[in-house]
């Protein structure tokens, strides 16, 4: 960082992506999603015209490759949790606290992925300035570093679980007011959604280098993409399970039924794909 010719972009004040000429020659590129997904720096030789990407030692790939593992599981499952969770809510006979007792069970997997996932970045390779290759730094189980966009992207992932784990925990209680399911209930819904909307946005300017756009080709874009189209879904799910004073009775229950699965869905393909995308 900080030499007058390396070449650097990204969104706003973050880097995602940063090119470097090398002392023998040749060109170095870092990507920020590159390097904590699949541990790689591209590197260029003299006079060629593509690069190859070299990874970064064992104990980097190693370590990368089992957290990358553990969070796509935990993404499929959670995912699969919460789509029986709105079948069981809108085809179940079993009532309110059998889909609320599977949705809890989703949610303690989407945490896992949640946290893992940020353990991913934390641990990611870093490169060096002028370096030819990525370094591998002692194991921390939490950082704090908001001027990576990658950190921020997957804290925020992170708290979104956690804040959805509030809702999840509020929807056991009984005998509440319209007010208070739309204070405990409802509000947490809203802002776990507005989390995961947020870190999707982030992941998508990660992935593009800057202002989203279409990258049909390119698994890390389609990963991004469907995992925003599902925190999407659940947004339009929760703002659907708004529950009106006046009559006492939620906006519309089939499209906040309807957008859970759905969304949960999409979070499970995410996983499923998320699983490819390793050293």
């Amino acid at each position: 960082m900080g030499q007058p010719d390396q070449r650097a972009e990204g969104a706003g004040p973050f880097t995602t992506r940063l090119t470097w000429p090398l002392p023998g020659g040749g060109t170095a590129v870092w990507e920020s999603r590159r390097a904590r997904r699949r541990g790689t720096l591209a590197v260029r030789p003299p006079g060629a015209e593509t690069g190859r990407h070299r990874p970064a030692d064992a104990v980097a790939v190693t370590r990368l490759r089992r957290l990358n593992t553990i969070a796509s599981i935990a993404f499929v499952i959670g995912g699969a949790l919460f789509a029986a969770g709105a079948a069981v809510a809108r085809y179940g006979s079993g009532g309110a606290v059998e889909s609320a007792s599977v949705y809890f069970a989703g949610g303690l997997f989407f945490n896992t992925g949640g946290y893992v996932s940020l353990l991913q970045t934390v641990n990611a390779p870093r490169h060096e300035p002028g370096g030819d290759r990525l370094v591998t730094r002692p194991w921390r189980w939490w950082s704090y570093e908001p001027m990576r966009l990658d950190w921020l992207s997957t804290f925020l992932l992170f708290a979104g679980t956690l804040v959805f784990g509030v809702n999840l925990l509020d929807s056991f209680l009984r005998g509440l007011s319209v007010q208070q399911v739309n204070r405990l209930v409802w509000t947490p819904d809203v802002i776990g959604c507005v989390l995961f909307l947020v870190s999707g946005h982030l992941a998508l300017a990660e992935v593009c280098h800057g202002r989203p756009r279409l990258m049909p080709r390119r698994l890390d874009w389609w990963i991004v993409a469907v995992n925003q189209l599902g925190s999407v879904l659940f947004m339009v799910s929760a703002l659907a399970a708004y529950t009106r004073p006046a009559t006492g009775s939620a906006i519309n229950t089939g499209i906040a039924d309807w957008g859970t699965l759905t969304g949960a869905l999409c979070f499970s393909l995410g996983g499923v794909l998320q699983l490819y995308e390793h050293p």
